[in-house]
């Protein structure tokens, strides 16, 4: 962060300090809210939870060199009180980004947010000093602690925004107002909560309205693929960029394939010309993902050459999404367990039907490890049945529905597209599934981990990998 004193954030946020021997003492370290993050020079924000109380650990914070505590009552150290530690995070990310004029931009959609973000921030930080955020803080807490990282010498600040309702990213983009806004589609991620895809298509269109004016410098980015943000369009002052496989985007992809392997490789097409990628990542589904980060990097002057060797060689940033390791014994493991929705599980699953033609040449077979999709309401049966049914689809060699009442949706659906004897199976839970899958993989053989976060999922992952340091990391 910025260098502050302590009085100077007790203005900014409102708050009084406590047991503080020199008011003019300096944060000049990142702000954290996990004391184990703590380094000399940072300002601690202690959070009481459910489980856990933050101002348990300010004492602490403080020895591990932390200059003072951001906290809603006085803790025995050096501290800043305020009554909500929330809005005084978001007061200080506000006033730090209106300081250093850095460039902000700010992505939302419901799914491939966070690997978005990480190709963008690849292809960014190739033009100047760029911060983003690790893995997706992108809400209330995560948004402005990412944005409290960027310093004078930032250029640009990527910065991802979700949403569980109407209203949130209003709220986000009034802390760190953008300068380029993307959406990047409009699914089924939270549509529970939602209450239908157009509550969620008004809520991620918030961001456009956010921008400033064209003449400004505004700028939103589109997918002219998906209806219902191409029709964002309308909501915004600012200069709208569309990128997809429609002839109507300026920036857009032609002859999309996949490698052996299951890598996409295009074409890009810009308003400046032309250049091939074939991408470190796997699935099909990065395509949208790169035409994106391409639109904002394009937007933001990089010639397209520079934009196309950047998305060639950019990798995973963030674990647990299509984070591919190939076993000693030539065994794959995919593991995208980190969250899953509707249109993420269907993108995951052909990815690996994709890898699965490559594991067929060599004798293996392909396996889906699929838990429960969250927050899909009264869509979550039907959802379910579906991703089922698409497995089959693809060939899959085997489904494994882990879990509960979700679970045997999945199953449900691949028995009704025709999955019989042992092609699926419903198992109870992680261990059940990795006592299985030790007993029946065999070399060749491609394993896709993919299920909500709640499911916990990764563990499957991480136990089918134990004791294979010698594997071969992809992707990264």
């Amino acid at each position: 962060m910025i260098a502050l004193s302590l009085t100077e954030i007790a203005e900014i946020v409102g708050g009084q300090t406590y047991d503080i021997p020199d008011p003019a003492a300096r944060v000049t370290g990142s702000v954290v809210y996990d004391s184990r993050q703590v380094e000399p020079g940072s300002l601690f924000a202690a959070f009481a939870g459910e489980n856990v109380d933050g101002h348990d650990y300010a004492e602490g914070a403080v020895a591990a060199g932390a200059v003072a505590v951001l906290a809603t009552r006085p803790v025995g150290v050096p501290a800043v009180v305020v009554p909500d530690v929330t809005a005084a995070l978001g007061a200080l990310a506000r006033t730090v980004v209106e300081r250093l004029g850095t460039t902000v931009v700010a992505l939302t959609g419901s799914a491939g947010k966070t690997s978005t973000k990480d190709l963008i921030a690849q292809l960014l930080q190739r033009q100047g000093p760029t911060v983003w955020p690790a893995g997706n803080l992108n809400n209330e807490i995560g948004l402005p602690v990412t944005a409290l990282r960027a310093t004078e010498e930032t250029r640009h600040l990527v910065l991802e925004m979700g949403a569980r309702g109407v209203g949130h990213i209003r709220y986000l983009t009034e802390l760190t107002p953008p300068r380029v806004g993307l959406v990047l589609n409009v699914g089924s991620a939270h549509i529970g909560e939602f209450g239908g895809r157009e509550r969620i298509a008004q809520a991620k269109g918030e961001l456009v309205e956010a921008l400033p004016p064209a003449e400004e410098g505004g700028v939103a980015v589109l997918n002219a693929d998906d209806p219902l943000v191409k029709a964002m369009a309308s909501r915004t002052a600012a200069r709208v960029v569309f990128f997809g496989e429609s002839e109507e985007a300026s920036v857009r992809a032609e002859n999309v394939r996949l490698t052996e392997n299951g890598r996409p490789s295009f074409r890009l097409h810009t308003p400046t010309g032309c250049s091939d990628v074939t991408m470190r990542l796997y699935g099909e589904h990065h395509v949208s993902n790169a035409l994106a980060a391409a639109a904002v990097a394009h937007e933001l002057g990089m010639p397209v050459h520079e934009i196309a060797a950047a998305l060639s060689e950019a990798g995973s940033l963030s674990r647990w999404r299509m984070e591919v390791t190939e076993r000693p014994d030539g065994v794959t493991i995919v593991n995208d367990a980190y969250n899953a929705n509707p249109e993420s599980m269907r993108a995951a699953l052909r990815a690996l039907a994709a890898m699965g033609e490559a594991a067929r040449a060599r004798g293996g077979r392909t396996w889906a490890v699929l838990g429960l999709m969250a927050e899909l309401g009264d869509e979550a049966l039907a959802e379910h049945d579906a991703v089922g049914r698409l497995a089959v689809r693809l060939n899959v060699g085997k489904l494994v529905a882990v879990g509960g009442r979700e679970a045997s949706w999945l199953q449900l659906g691949a028995y009704n597209e025709g999955s019989w004897g042992e092609e699926s199976v419903h198992v109870s839970d992680a261990q059940a599934a990795i006592d299985l899958l030790r007993s029946e993989l065999r070399p060749g053989d491609v394993v896709l981990v993919k299920a909500s976060r709640s499911v916990g999922l990764e563990r499957v992952a991480q136990a089918l990998l134990e004791n294979t340091t010698e594997g071969e990391v992809a992707g990264r």
